[in-house]
């Protein structure tokens, strides 16, 4: 199997689909992933991208057996230095006869296509508007440098069992005699990922719908290299909530975006998985293990998926509960950091730890967690929507009056006597937990949401309690 990207941008959600369906296929057959790096666009590869994929990658938890930074027999693993390996190639399918020297202009291609569609036949470029043996010599005495082209047999057809789609076909007449080798002697896209696979020995190709249309090629120019293609698997691609091509306009689209955003590995793998395979026994929510025991490419489904974010997050939430409270614990430390733009002390590290479980509890993505705590930690602005919802009912003043009092009476300040205090002010004043509790709520965190009232308020502390009932107490008569 083989991974092979372009560093002419982010390594999309729709490539990482890809690498993790391939990682699981190597993965669940004993076999060989390869990361290698499809870099011939010189103009538009850039060190930054590069990074990028690889990290991105790492962030994942996708290894690779072979390949770039990792190794193996087959050098760097870059098409950037193989490019005599393809010059060779492309001058020994000349010498067979196999592949030709083209000093055809883009204005004879155009007219050469024009008039084709005018007789209702194919547009497909059989090398019919060359020049004949003197007028390629005249081009090539003029300084016109040749292209190479790959010469399709016609007639005749490429049929292949995707593992997919099925059996798909291609009747030749449909195919251009295809550029492997541009007239500056760089390599196409064709010729470089056919050699390599090749070269390699990669036994299949797993790749999206895209590049469907480009197979035949890679079949002829694999069957005239002496070689036994792959097998080939043509993975559909994603689509938005609109039903159109996921783009940008649908939200992120990079990898890193989403490690930005505070998703979980594990959690991306899972859902990104789920787009065009069923695991099985009705399960979603499955881990990279689970995924390797149960992956069956041919279970993979031909019809589009849909990037769902409102699922992703639900499914990161899920991944989220099922950390250790402590790894909990470790991963929002740096967030809580951040967003309060200073270190915890050692006391404040504890209140962290005691009350991280709760907050994980109702945390989707890790930065809500940091939202969620801010208010032990630092004085708090009211949530103007939560005031208006709950302050201005008329029980507040007595609710925020007799909590005060009860709450500064404890003799113990433990989440399990404030419970029992608060309850007992709720069926004196008979009161239900909603608009008996919900003012405290407000009062001490600045927010209807915040995690479990009771927790929240041992974690405050009795003199910060006090202070912040008192404020909003104040608050109601201005």
């Amino acid at each position: 199997m083989r991974f092979a990207p372009s560093p002419t941008g982010y390594l999309h959600v729709g490539g990482a689909r890809t690498a993790l369906y391939n990682w699981l296929f190597a993965r669940a057959n004993g076999g060989t992933m390869i990361l290698r790096s499809d870099d011939t666009d010189e103009v538009r590869n850039t060190d930054e991208y590069a990074s990028d994929i690889l990290e991105s990658m790492r962030w994942l938890g996708l290894d690779w057996d072979e390949g770039i930074e990792v190794g193996g027999p087959h050098g760097t693993y870059r098409q950037s230095d193989r490019l005599e390996r393809y010059r060779e190639v492309a001058d020994q399918l000349v010498a067979k006869g196999k592949a030709y020297e083209s000093f055809v202009t883009q204005e004879e291609l155009d007219a050469f296509h024009t008039q084709a569609r005018g007789m209702g036949i194919s547009p497909a470029y059989d090398g019919g508007a060359e020049p004949d043996e003197f007028g390629a010599a005249s081009r090539r005495s003029a300084g016109m440098e040749p292209s190479i082209r790959f010469r399709v047999p016609r007639p005749g057809s490429t049929m292949f069992e995707d593992v997919v789609r099925g059996e798909v076909g291609f009747e030749h007449d449909h195919v251009d005699d295809f550029v492997i080798l541009r007239s500056d002697r760089t390599p196409t896209y064709h010729l470089a990922s056919t050699v390599d696979d090749v070269d390699y020995e990669i036994t299949h190709v797993v790749r999206g719908e895209d590049l469907l249309a480009s197979t035949p090629k890679h079949i002829l120019l694999t069957l005239a290299m002496g070689a036994e293609p792959p097998q080939y698997a043509h993975l559909s691609l994603l689509m938005g909530p609109d039903g159109k091509k996921l783009s940008k306009r649908h939200g992120h689209t990079a990898i890193s975006a989403y490690a930005d955003e505070g998703y979980l590995p594990p959690a991306v793998l899972n859902y990104l998985a789920l787009l065009g395979w069923n695991p099985g026994e009705d399960d979603t929510a499955i881990s990279l293990e689970e995924m390797v025991d149960r992956f069956d490419l041919k279970a993979v489904s031909k019809n589009p998926a849909i990037l769902d974010t409102e699922k992703l997050d639900w499914l990161n939430g899920v991944h989220i509960r099922d950390l250790d409270a402590a790894d909990f614990s470790t991963q929002i430390l740096p967030l809580v950091e951040a967003d309060l733009g200073r270190s915890l002390s050692t006391d404040e590290l504890v209140t962290l730890e005691g009350i991280a479980p709760l907050v994980q509890e109702r945390t989707r993505l890790l930065p809500e967690a940091a939202t969620q705590v801010h208010f032990i930690y630092e004085d708090i602005d009211y949530d103007e929507d939560s005031w208006a919802k709950v302050m201005t009912k008329e029980e507040v003043p007595g609710v925020l009056d007799e909590a005060s009092g009860r709450l500064a009476k404890l003799d113990s300040w433990d989440t399990a006597e404030i419970e029992t205090a608060l309850r007992a002010m709720l069926a004196d004043l008979d009161l239900s937990a909603r608009k008996g509790l919900q003012p405290i709520r407000v009062a001490v965190s600045g927010s209807t949401v915040s995690p479990p009232l009771f927790e929240s308020v041992d974690a405050l502390g009795r003199q910060r309690t006090l202070e912040r009932l008192a404020v909003a107490r104040a608050r109601l008569d201005d």
